[in-house]
């Protein structure tokens, strides 16, 4: 499993983060607190909280291609 941290500050971006995410075989989650939701639900996004930024799970150690589409999603995140 790989980790990141996005910021989705516009609907525009969660339609094209969503776009981009559906295009892979495995599975993508979203973590905001205690929630999880499916990285390829656009409904399941717009019920985290998008202020601040929002873990991403990828199930995949073979996933550089994606980490590349989801760079300009990238926050700083200090656990």
């Amino acid at each position: 499993m790989t980790q990141m941290h996005v910021m989705l500050h516009t609907i525009n971006d969660v339609k094209e983060f969503v776009e981009i995410v559906s295009k892979v075989e495995f599975d993508v989650d979203l973590i905001s607190g205690r929630y999880a939701v499916d990285a390829k639900s656009i409904i399941g996004i717009f019920s985290l909280d998008l202020a601040g930024p929002i873990k991403v799970n990828i199930y995949s150690d073979d996933c550089a291609d994606l980490m590349a589409s989801l760079q300009k999603f990238a926050a700083q995140h200090k656990d």
